[in-house]
């Protein structure tokens, strides 16, 4: 094979790159082999000295724990009464002594003895494991007497070797009238020490010598019996203890006990005892040797293989394939397209020569089409027009979609355009009717055309939304108890005064048997229901409306039939009717108005509760629309579902609370309100009420208030200085106070109101403060009576409503001063706080604008829009809505 210049180069790079290296780290290896050797034994050796002593540590532990446990036995203390003797039962209290000692000796084999010894040195009671009689005396008793401490160790070793530990534990008198309680003897405990003799025996290393050492250099344990009960010199004994100081592994000569030299680690334990571990340095640095060797013998036969190994490598993996390669390039230079190279491996080189293969296919690839289009391009050009065709085709199409995409989306905004500005136009004509109007007689019939148009308003908007949350797949529904006769109840109520304007006869058939309660959402039942009826009643000129009500036994669905005789529609018709923002066709819109979202919503609606909306009908016949939902039955104890069964169960049945009558109600409320406008308004509604509410400013000053007052009612205000009305909830629930708490907020998205559910709120009122919703709560949790629309009505035409609204307004200068203070001092956080405070009160004094401004700049400083370039708009947007309250003179009373 011949060799190419470039194998010749790559030999001379890759030599001095591979052999100095390999001679550098071996040098390296065999200089610090040693080091390393010694390091790795002084960890291994200081890891086991440390275990060993930890493990002796909690040996001896354990047994002055029982020691001292078993001096506070009571039958101990019983034994060691004063009157013991006199008493008689000295035989008893014995046997039950001894009854605890061989409790204690069972539950720890390695207790030989308990002796009970008096001061003297008597033993009073003693009880042995192997059944020896109690010794007359301890050659450590009288150290005992000379110290103080309570709990002492001894170790002493017998003539044979072997060692014993004893622990003493001091016995005092319980009578605490002496300044120094009465010693009463001491418990010795005599214990095999058979954690020390395995932990003597373990061993880092093969002839490892491990000893433990008395302070006078005795030696009572040993992984070598012989060696047990010698003495090691006193010069030996003070390296040692250097040795122990210092902490680390160093070569010293134990004379005393043979002349190898050792390497020792040594650590000093409780008693003045030490842990030694030895190990002969030559076996130490035996395996270092070794290794040196063999380091050295690698090295030599890397510097001597590795580069040729390289070469080879490298040879066959690059340099072979680029020559391949190269010619293989040369001939499809020459013309030469047969050329193919062998499958590589899956690696850059085969990578290349696939790329390589695929090149000259598509270099045979585009000369057979060349030489195709030669022959075909007549074929090639009729197909290509054919094509073209088709997609104008799809244009065209596309376009007339897009085109009548356009037109309903004109059509949709025409109809809003006429939906949202008739009732707008009858709220600015009357308002300013009642603007110019200084004393209009008519002043009452044109509120009350505004609030019409205003709910009706607001209902389109609420269309909107709900259509958009359906999309989104974000709208939730409840499933609560619901009462069928009450339901169909509020459905008539409202229906039948409407039907009767248009002289409509309106049937309400039941089919019995119906389940008196189902489980479903009665506001989406209601909202489905009423959209449905009051379309009947509104395409129904003459004739009857009737609602059949039946219940499935088998699928468990209830079923709501709407017919009516009015105009009906076709089949065409009936396809578009559930189609958002569509009616039957434009005649429809023109004659009866609408957006065309009401049956959308509720064909959605109803499928959320588990059901559907089917419409049969024909032109000029009316139509019969039928709604059916899941009844969610749930029997508890198997007992049977309470089921209608006779007409005289389809009345419903009066709610008293909600009768209306002058009547008052003495009951205790706290209002938690910081804002004094807010507080002023609250107790002024209340009082229509004949309620006299107390006052919080804060979330601390209520907290204090319900725990010290007995109040039936807690308005809980949620965004509060000093302590929040969520924080307070908290510590009144945590505090026991099970009365209801209604959260007062402006902030009304449903994850703020489950927030102040699940912190301990019952309900939650919106601000600006609805009056119905207010006298809901009422009635509900103080069982007040409903008093009839013109005690509000009178309410609001009061002079001191008139009053705490011009009060409210004499205000706005300094509000309007703080809000320029914060926004050009950059205090978004208390410019936040105060945005909030505007927007609950002067929402409920009924300005709108400030309202908004307020609401929309406390969002964006909240973080919800984490819009910051609009913050600067916001601010001065709210600026100049309390400029423009202020220019506007205030209503006449």
């Amino acid at each position: 094979m011949k060799t190419s210049k470039l194998s010749i180069r790559l030999l001379w790079y890759i030599t001095p790159l591979v052999i100095l290296p390999l001679l550098f780290l071996g040098g390296f290896t065999l200089t610090n082999v040693t080091s390393s050797t010694q390091k790795q034994a002084e960890l291994i050796v200081s890891r086991f000295v440390e275990q060993q002593q930890q493990k002796v540590f909690n040996y001896i532990d354990s047994f002055h724990s029982t020691t001292k446990l078993l001096s506070t036995s009571p039958v101990l203390s019983d034994f060691l009464a004063d009157d013991l003797r006199d008493s008689g039962n000295y035989t008893r209290r014995l046997g039950a002594l001894m009854d605890v000692f061989a409790s204690y000796s069972e539950a720890y084999p390695d207790i030989i003895s308990v002796n009970l010894v008096s001061p003297s040195g008597r033993s009073n009671a003693y009880y042995s494991s192997n059944l020896n009689t109690a010794p007359t005396e301890y050659p450590f008793f009288s150290r005992v007497l000379q110290s103080n401490l309570r709990q002492q160790q001894f170790m002493v070793q017998k003539s044979d070797g072997t060692t014993s530990l004893y622990f003493i534990q001091r016995i005092y008198s319980a009578d605490y009238y002496l300044k120094r309680p009465q010693q009463l003897g001491f418990i010795i405990l005599h214990v095999e020490p058979s954690i020390l003799n395995s932990s003597i025996l373990e061993s880092p290393y093969n002839n490892t010598l491990n000893l433990l050492l008395t302070e006078d250099g005795k030696i009572l344990f040993s992984s070598d019996y012989d060696k047990r009960g010698q003495y090691i010199s006193e010069y030996e004994l003070k390296q040692i203890h250097n040795l122990a100081d210092l902490g680390k592994l160093s070569t010293i000569e134990l004379s005393s006990i043979d002349k190898i030299e050792r390497m020792i680690y040594a650590i000093q334990m409780s008693g003045g005892y030490y842990y030694v571990s030895t190990i002969p340095k030559a076996l130490l640095y035996q395996s270092g040797k070794a290794i040196s060797l063999i380091t050295a013998l690698i090295v030599i036969i890397s510097v001597i293989t590795l580069p040729m190994l390289i070469f080879i490598v490298v040879r066959n993996l690059l340099l072979n394939p680029i020559e391949l390669l190269g010619a293989a390039s040369h001939r499809v230079g020459d013309g030469d397209l047969s050329v193919y190279l062998p499958a590589h491996n899956n690696d850059e080189v085969g990578v290349l020569f696939n790329d390589f293969n695929h090149m000259v296919n598509q270099i045979r690839h585009y000369q057979d089409e060349l030489e195709e289009y030669k022959h075909h391009l007549e074929d090639k050009v009729e197909s290509r027009t054919k094509a073209l065709e088709t997609m104008n085709s799809q244009l065209e199409s596309a376009i007339a979609q897009a085109e009548q995409a356009n037109q309903l989306k004109s059509r949709f905004l025409a109809n809003m355009s006429h939906e949202i500005r008739t009732p707008l136009t009858a709220i600015m004509g009357f308002t300013e009717q009642l603007i110019h109007s200084k004393k209009a007689a008519s002043d009452e019939l044109h509120l009350t055309t505004i609030l019409r148009n205003s709910k009706h308003l607001l209902e389109l908007i609420n269309n909107i939304l709900d259509l958009s949350k359906i999309e989104a797949e974000k709208l939730a529904v409840e499933k609560e108890p619901l009462d069928i006769v009450q339901l169909v109840h509020d459905i008539d109520s409202i229906i039948r005064p409407l039907s009767q304007e248009k002289n409509l006869k309106c049937d309400i058939n039941f089919h019995l048997p119906l389940p008196k309660i189902i489980n479903s959402d009665a506001t989406r039942l209601k909202q489905i229901l009423i959209n449905i009826a009051s379309n009947a009643v509104k395409f129904t000129e003459r004739g009857l409306l009737s609602l059949d009500i039946t219940f499935d036994t088998e699928s468990q669905l209830m079923e709501f039939a709407i017919q009516d005789s009015g105009i009906g529609m076709s089949e065409h018709e009936i396809e578009r009717v559930f189609k958002p923002f569509e009616q039957a066709d434009t005649t429809t819109t023109r004659r009866f108005g609408g957006t065309g979202l009401g049956l959308c919503i509720s064909k959605n609606l109803a499928q959320l509760l588990g059901g559907d909306v089917y419409v049969k009908s024909a032109p000029g016949e009316g139509s019969c629309f039928r709604v059916k939902i899941a009844s969610n039955l749930e029997t508890k104890n198997n007992e049977p579902t309470l089921m209608l069964t006779e007409l005289s169960q389809l009345t419903p049945v009066k709610d008293e609370q909600l009768s209306f009558a002058a009547n008052s109600f003495d009951a205790n409320i706290l209002v938690a309100e910081d804002n004094p406008d807010n507080q002023v308004l609250i107790t002024l509604l209340l009082q229509t009420w004949g309620l006299e509410p107390d006052i919080a400013n804060n979330g601390a000053e209520a907290v204090e208030m319900a725990l010290v007052n007995d109040y039936q009612v807690i308005i809980m205000d949620m965004q509060m200085p000093v302590m929040g009305g969520l924080e307070a909830t908290q510590m009144l629930r945590h505090a026991a106070y099970d009365g209801p708490i209604i959260a007062l907020t402006a902030n009304v998205m449903k994850h703020d109101v489950d927030t102040y559910l699940n912190a301990g709120c019952n309900e939650a009122l919106a601000k600006p403060i609805d009056k119905d919703a207010l006298e809901n709560v009422l009635v509900r949790y103080l069982h007040i009576e409903k008093d009839s629309q013109n005690k509000w009505d009178t309410l609001l035409n009061s002079e001191k409503f008139q009053q705490i609204n011009e009060n409210y307004r004499s205000k706005l200068p300094e509000h309007l001063t703080q809000v320029n203070e914060l926004f050009h001092a950059g205090e978004w956080e208390e410019l936040r706080a105060l945005a909030h405070n505007l927007k609950g009160s002067a929402g409920c004094f009924g300005f709108t604008n400030i309202h908004l401004a307020a609401a929309a700049l406390e969002d964006n400083l909240r973080g919800r829009t984490n819009d910051k370039n609009r913050r600067d708009y916001l601010a001065l947007s709210l600026i100049e809505a309390i400029k423009y309250t202020q220019s506007q003179e205030p209503l006449p009373k």
